[in-house]
C-alpha cells in the first residue's frame, strides 16, 4: 500500500475578490496554494518538487513578514499569524521544530483555532510522538466534529496500530472515525479515500483473508473517485489497485497501477505492473506445462480413496458454478507451487479427480504448509474463470480460491497452527 499523504490544513477562509482580501487572508491563500502544490505536483525528479515547495514557501513567508503591525495586534490575529507561519514551515516531509513552536503559540493564543490543532498534530506526528499527536486531534474534535480532523485521527490510529498489541482494536477505531468523517460530508472524496485505506489496513491486520474488507475498500475508493478533486491523488489509484490485486481483479489492478505511475513516477507503481504481468505469465506457463495423461492418472488416483468426515458432497471442477459453491468439496492434487513476489495469496497448479487442471489460490497459510504431491480437500470452494487482458494479450484459466484455513484439508488433516499466517500491516507510515 502506498503511503497516505496528510491532506492540507484549511486556511483562514477565501473570498472571490483578490483586492478585497486583507494581507493576512492573502497569506492564508498562499499557504493553501503551497499545500495544493504539495499534494498535486509529482515531477520525475523529487528534487524539483522540493525546490518548488521551497520557493513557494519563501514567497508565502514573505507575505507574512510584510504584514503591518496593526494586522497582528489582537491575540486572535496573532494566533492566525503564528498558525500560518507554522503551517507554511511544516509543508515539508520532515519534522521542523520551528513549525511546532509557531503552531504551539497559535493554539495558546487562540485555543478555538481548529486548523492550528490539526497542523500541530501533523507536525508532532512527524516527530514520532504519536500519543501527543492524538491528543492534538482529540482536542480539536472537542471543539466540534470536523471531517479533516476525523480523517487525520483515523490515519494516526492506523499508524499507532503497527506493532501494537491492540492492533485490531486501533484499526477498528480507525474505521469508526473514517465512517464519521464520511457521514459529515458524503461527497468528500478525501473522506472516502481515508475509509478505503482503513478497510485495506483491516484486511491485512485480520490475516489477509477477509475479502469483505477488500470489497468495502474498493467501494470506498470508487466513491472517492467521484470527487473530481481526488483525480490528482496518485495514492488513490495505487491503493485501489492494491485492493484489486488481492481480489485477483488483475486487469483492474493493472489499470490502476498504470494510472498511479503516470500521476507520480516516484510511487513505484510501474514495478507493481511488472509484478502482476510476471505472475500472470507464470500462471499461464504452469497451466500450459501440464503432465501427460498417463502420469497424471497415476498422480490423481489416490484421490478416489479420500474419505470425508463431513456432509459436503465430493465434486469436480467441471460442475462448479461461478462464485461460492456451498455444501460441496473439491478434491485435488498439488502439482506445482508457483512462486511470485506478492505477499498473498499462495498459488498452486492443482488437478482434480477428472484430471482437470486449475489454479488454486490460498490465503491465510504460510508457503511451507503445502508441497507438491499433497492431497487437498477444498470446502465450499469459490470458483471463477480468471480473465485478464493487457497490451493485446489475454490470460484465462480456471481458479479456486481458499480464503481461510478452515476451508482446506491437507492430506486429510487441518493445517497445523504454525502454518497459519497472520499478516502484519503492509503499509508505510501514515496509512
Amino acid at each position: 500500500m502506498s503511503a497516505e499523504k496528510p491532506p492540507p490544513g484549511a486556511g483562514a477562509g477565501s473570498g472571490p475578490e483578490e483586492g478585497s482580501r486583507t494581507p493576512l487572508e492573502r497569506a492564508a491563500d498562499a499557504a493553501e496554494e503551497l499545500y495544493r502544490l504539495r499534494d498535486t505536483f509529482f515531477p520525475q525528479e523529487p528534487a524539483e518538487k522540493a525546490a518548488a515547495l521551497r520557493a513557494r514557501a519563501d514567497a508565502a513567508l514573505a507575505l507574512l513578514d510584510a504584514l503591518p503591525p496593526e494586522q497582528k495586534k489582537s491575540p486572535q490575529q496573532r494566533g492566525v499569524f503564528e498558525f500560518l507561519r507554522g503551517k507554511i514551515l511544516d509543508v515539508f516531509p520532515d519534522y521542523h521544530k520551528e513549525a511546532e513552536d509557531h503552531l504551539s503559540k497559535a493554539v495558546k493564543l487562540n485555543p478555538s483555532l481548529v486548523d492550528a490543532w490539526l497542523c500541530l498534530g501533523n507536525c508532532i506526528w512527524k516527530k514520532g510522538d504519536l500519543p501527543a499527536a492524538k491528543n492534538c486531534f482529540s482536542l480539536a474534535l472537542s471543539k466540534g466534529s470536523d471531517k479533516k480532523i476525523l480523517c487525520q485521527l483515523s490515519m494516526l490510529e492506523r499508524s499507532m496500530a503497527q506493532g501494537s498489541e491492540d492492533q485490531v482494536l486501533l484499526v477498528e477505531e480507525s474505521i469508526k472515525h473514517a465512517k464519521e468523517a464520511v457521514m459529515l460530508d458524503i461527497k468528500d472524496g478525501n473522506s472516502w479515500y481515508n475509509m478505503g485505506n482503513a478497510y485495506l489496513t483491516s484486511f491485512f491486520v485480520g490475516g489477509a483473508w477477509d475479502h469483505t474488507k477488500l470489497h468495502h475498500s474498493v467501494k470506498a475508493y470508487q466513491n472517492a473517485e467521484k470527487d473530481k478533486t481526488m483525480s490528482l491523488n496518485p495514492d488513490l489509484y495505487y491503493n485501489c489497485a492494491t485492493a484489486d490485486k488481492y481480489l485477483e481483479n488483475y486487469e483492474r489492478a493493472l489499470r490502476g497501477f498504470e494510472a498511479a505511475a503516470l500521476k507520480d513516477p516516484g510511487l513505484g507503481a510501474d514495478r507493481e505492473v511488472q509484478k502482476i504481468i510476471s505472475l500472470l505469465d507464470k500462471l499461464e506457463n504452469a497451466m500450459k506445462g501440464q503432465l501427460r495423461s498417463k502420469r497424471l492418472a497415476s498422480l490423481v488416483s489416490s484421490l478416489s480413496s479420500v474419505h470425508l468426515n463431513s456432509s459436503h458432497k465430493k465434486v469436480t471442477v467441471s460442475i462448479l458454478s461461478e462464485g461460492l459453491n456451498k455444501a460441496v468439496a473439491v478434491l485435488g492434487k498439488v502439482v506445482l507451487l508457483i512462486r511470485h513476489d506478492n505477499v498473498a495469496p499462495l498459488y498452486y497448479l492443482t488437478c482434480d479427480l477428472d484430471q482437470t487442471y486449475f489454479i488454486l489460490s490460498v490465503y491465510g497459510l504460510r508457503n511451507d504448509a503445502m508441497k507438491e504431491g499433497d492431497r487437498v480437500v477444498l470446502f465450499e470452494p469459490y470458483y471463477r474463470i480468471l480473465d485478464a487482458s493487457w497490451k493485446d494479450k489475454r490470460y484465462q484459466f480456471k481458479s479456486i480460491r481458499v480464503d481461510f484455513p478452515e476451508q482446506i484439508l491437507i492430506n486429510e488433516k487441518a493445517p497445523a497452527p504454525h502454518h497459519v499466517a497472520r499478516a502484519s500491516i503492509h503499509a508505510h507510515n501514515k496509512t
